[in-house]
C-alpha cells in the first residue's frame, strides 16, 4: 500500500515532487507553435503551480495524469497571465485558497484577479464588443470607455465590426482585445486618437428624421433613436438588419412599423 506521502506525491520533506511543479517545463519550446513566452511569465506559472500543490495536494495530482497534460496547463496558464506581475498573482493564490476546494479553472482565477485588481479599470469582453460595434461608425467621435477598446476595435476591423455578424467577427474582436489587455496590465499607456470631426450632413439629416419620425409616434426621443438605431448601419449589411429586426419586433407590440430607409 503507497504511504500517505506517495498518495499526495510529496518527498519526505513534505515539499510538492520537482517533477510534478517546477520541473515541468511550461510549454514545449520545440513545438513551434503559438507565441513565445517570457522567462519571467514562466516563472510565475511555476510557482503558481508549486502553490497549488502544497494546497491542494493529492486534489492538485489529479487533475493531471502525465507530465505532458501538465505541461500543455502551464502553457495554457501563462498565455492567459501575462501582463501581471508576481505580487497580484501570490495574492490571487491566497484568496483562491480560502475559495476554492479544488485547483481553479484559469477563468475562475481571472476573475480573482480582477476581483482583487479592478483589472485595470478595463470593461468586460461583452460589453467592449458591444461598445466597438455600436460606435463603429465614426470611432474618433467617440467618447471610449477606455482606450483598449478603440484599439481592439481598430485592429478587428470597424467595417467588420459594421457589416458582419457577431458570429463571425466577436471570436476575432475577443482575441484582439484581450491581447491588448494584456498591454494595458504590463504597464503600456494607451491613447485614443484626436481628429477634428467635418460636418457630417448625412448624420444630421438622419437625426432630424429620428426626431420627426417619433413625434409623429408619440415616442420618447430615446426610444425612436433606439429603434431606429439601425438606420446608421450600412444598407443591405446583415448588421443592419438584425439591429432592424429586434427593433421591429418590440415596434409590432405597439402596432407600429419601422421604415426601411429615410423617406
Amino acid at each position: 500500500m503507497k504511504t500517505p506521502a506517495e498518495i499526495l506525491g510529496k518527498t519526505e520533506n513534505g515539499l510538492p515532487k520537482p517533477s510534478w511543479t517546477s520541473e515541468t517545463p511550461t510549454g514545449n519550446p520545440e513545438a513551434g507553435s503559438g507565441p513565445a513566452l517570457s522567462i519571467e511569465i514562466k516563472a510565475l506559472v511555476n510557482m503558481i503551480f508549486a502553490r497549488f500543490m502544497a494546497i491542494y495536494g493529492h486534489k492538485f495530482k489529479s487533475c493531471f495524469e502525465t507530465q505532458d497534460e501538465i505541461r500543455i496547463a502551464k502553457r495554457e496558464w501563462a498565455l492567459s497571465l501575462q501582463g501581471y506581475r508576481e505580487p497580484e498573482l501570490v495574492a490571487a493564490v491566497d484568496l483562491c485558497k480560502q475559495q476554492y476546494a479544488w485547483m481553479p479553472t484559469i477563468a475562475e482565477f481571472l476573475q480573482v484577479l480582477r476581483e482583487l485588481t479592478g483589472d485595470s479599470g478595463l470593461p468586460s469582453v461583452q460589453q467592449a464588443y458591444q461598445e466597438a460595434g455600436r460606435y463603429a461608425d465614426a470611432p474618433s467621435q467617440h467618447h471610449w470607455s477606455h482606450p483598449a477598446v478603440y484599439h481592439a476595435g481598430k485592429l478587428t476591423g470597424w467595417f467588420r465590426l459594421r457589416t458582419e455578424t457577431d458570429l463571425r467577427v466577436m471570436p476575432d474582436f475577443r482575441q484582439q482585445y484581450e491581447r491588448v489587455c494584456q498591454r494595458v496590465r504590463a504597464g503600456e499607456t494607451l491613447e485614443v486618437p484626436s481628429h477634428q470631426a467635418l460636418p457630417d450632413h448625412q448624420d444630421q439629416s438622419l437625426f432630424a428624421f429620428i426626431q420627426q419620425w417619433g413625434e409623429q409616434h408619440q415616442l420618447a426621443p430615446e426610444v425612436a433613436s433606439k429603434w431606429l438605431f439601425y438606420l446608421t448601419k450600412p444598407k443591405g449589411s446583415q448588421v443592419r438588419e438584425r439591429f432592424r429586426k429586434q427593433a421591429q419586433e418590440q415596434a409590432t407590440e405597439q402596432g407600429i412599423t419601422l421604415p426601411d430607409d429615410i423617406t
